[in-house]
């Protein structure tokens, strides 16, 4: 199978699974197929996919990503001894292990083509890593509590693993504790890639966005954590500040000189 060929068969197999899915695609100026896909991969709930499904789509998003291009730790600049600033789709990183900001359901984000970075990372490491999540959260019991995290699979992403934290949600005035939370999501992430071995990891720019965390604040409390941490643990795990906004970007370049 081409390319072509491949999200045919995906998109049929998707619609008929839920028939009621046809017709979601949002307006975009990219090619509808490819949106219809990754609106169809979105929605899906966790469930069981065949092994013909689970082959077509490994082999179309190992076309995707690498047509994307992939990023190894060689091509970025050291700021500072152990730590990296790199400004684009984390998705494309080729470290140990990139950080998910999650939300508490901690099985992606279900709005079709939205572009916040738990959709794509759920988008481009296929339909298992939903799987993955849902039987974790499932194992658990109860919604994954703010400042923690959790180890995934990366399947057809470039990085091995995924490590899915929930950042604080800031509804007015910012608090102590929010701040609190923000620096516990950067600690357990740091630990639990330790305790997996891990020697590098790439943060996004947790509970910015939609969780509308204050920019510069959120940088501080994850660069000052990070480098007690490196201090008071000894740690070497390389560690990737990974932006996308211009204006973060400026930001920890001040920050980390």
């Amino acid at each position: 199978m081409d390319q072509k060929q491949r999200r045919t068969y995906l998109i049929q197999y998707l619609l008929d699974e839920k028939r009621e899915y046809d017709g979601i695609i949002p307006e975009t100026e990219e090619e509808p197929a490819k949106v219809m896909l990754r609106s169809l991969m979105n929605v899906r709930m966790a469930a069981p996919v065949s092994e013909e499904y689970e082959q077509v789509q490994d082999a179309y998003l190992k076309t995707v990503n690498e047509e994307r291009g992939i990023v190894t730790l060689s091509e970025m600049n050291m700021v500072r001894p152990g730590i990296y600033l790199w400004q684009g789709d984390i998705t494309r990183l080729a470290c140990d292990a990139i950080v998910n900001a999650a939300n508490s359901g901690m099985t992606g984000c279900y709005q079709p083509c939205h572009n916040c970075i738990d959709n794509c990372i759920h988008t481009y490491a296929g339909v298992q890593l939903r799987n993955y999540c849902q039987k974790l959260m499932d194992e658990q019991g109860y919604e994954e509590p703010t400042g923690s995290a959790k180890i995934t699979p990366a399947f057809n992403l470039p990085c091995k693993y995924v490590i899915h934290t929930v950042g604080p949600i800031v509804g007015g005035l910012l608090t102590e504790k929010e701040e609190m939370q923000l620096a516990s999501c950067y600690e357990a992430c740091l630990k639990l890639a330790e305790e997996n071995d891990l020697r590098s990891i790439a943060f996004c720019c947790i509970s910015t966005g939609v969780f509308r965390f204050p920019n510069q604040r959120a940088a501080q409390i994850a660069v000052k954590t990070v480098k007690e941490y490196q201090k008071r643990t000894g740690s070497t795990i390389e560690v990737i500040f990974n932006v996308w906004k211009d204006i973060d970007y400026e930001i920890y370049r001040e920050l980390l000189g």
